[in-house]
């Protein structure tokens, strides 16, 4: 495994973080050997939230012998209020069984609304802040889906890391990533990729084979899968959260392992990529109250 300074956070991760939703609903003893097996393999970022059903309930037990050498991350909703949040954290905290959280994020910034109830008086962020000045939080991040909202967030305030689709479709077709990646290196900002392995939307009626994520993985293209991984690692990102699947996380772990050394496109490469952007691609995003 690979590993990447989180930008200046002086945290060391690992380049395939583990998509904690990926355990919603999974029996406690079989999520226990999914997590060690990924500690195993080198993996030491987990990322979770409130949202993803009872992952956190899992992951907690899961993780707990091995939290003090792993990086753990969170989240909470952009559009709570200061207390709810405050609530969220203290919850969240308990179902992980840790006392801190190497990074806590406001998530799927998404809309106006959103952007601006997270950071007016007695919102979101000023839970978070007043969190990290407790000792419960070492970095702040967000994460956002389009390039105005990460961009519009980062000009309202200094976060430590930033999540956002760095994916080979949506970067060709739609032109979001470039713009993100080099304002967040403005200022040295963590950068954790989602979407590496996303294909597009579902189209209606579509076989979906037994995949319940909201877009379809690339499952079916090996080529295009190891291209697609590849792109993401080679852009200027720390690490590609894993979807939420446990069937794309170890497609993502064996294409890490097979190609190691080799983690930048070669011009060739990235003329098939693109010649899959233009021929085989659809629409990823945008997601309902993107601008």
């Amino acid at each position: 495994m690979k590993y990447r300074n989180l930008g200046r956070t002086g945290l060391e991760v690992s380049v395939i973080a583990f998509g904690g939703i990926m355990l919603n609903n999974t029996k406690q003893c079989k999520a226990d050997k999914i997590v060690a097996e990924a500690i195993e393999k080198g993996v030491n970022l987990f990322d979770v939230g409130p949202t993803y059903g009872n992952a956190q309930n899992i992951l907690g037990p899961a993780l707990e012998p091995y939290r003090d050498n792993v990086v753990l991350t969170c989240k909470t909703e952009p559009d709570k209020s200061k207390e709810e949040v405050k609530e969220d954290i203290k919850k969240s905290l308990e179902l992980l069984k840790t006392d801190y959280f190497d990074v806590y994020q406001l998530h799927e910034v998404t809309d106006y609304s959103a952007v601006g109830k997270a950071l007016a008086p007695g919102g979101a962020l000023e839970a978070i802040k007043e969190a990290k000045d407790e000792g419960l939080i070492k970095n702040i991040g967000f994460s956002a889906h389009s390039e105005w909202a990460a961009i519009h967030l980062m000009k309202a305030f200094d976060f430590d890391t930033v999540m956002f689709p760095i994916n080979w479709n949506y970067w060709y077709n739609e032109k979001q990533g470039k713009t993100v990646i080099e304002k967040a290196k403005e200022t040295d900002k963590g950068i954790m990729a989602i979407k590496a392995l996303a294909h597009r939307q579902w189209n209606d009626g579509e076989n979906r084979n037994d995949f319940d994520t909201w877009y379809k993985p690339l499952y079916d293209n090996k080529e295009l899968a190891e291209l697609a991984l590849k792109f993401t690692l080679s852009q200027d990102v720390d690490t590609a959260v894993s979807p939420g699947s446990l069937r794309m996380f170890k497609k993502a772990l064996n294409i890490i392992e097979n190609n190691e050394n080799f983690l930048e496109l070669t011009e060739s490469e990235l003329n098939k990529l693109k010649d899959y952007a233009e021929n085989d691609s659809g629409r990823l995003y945008p997601i309902p109250g993107d601008e």
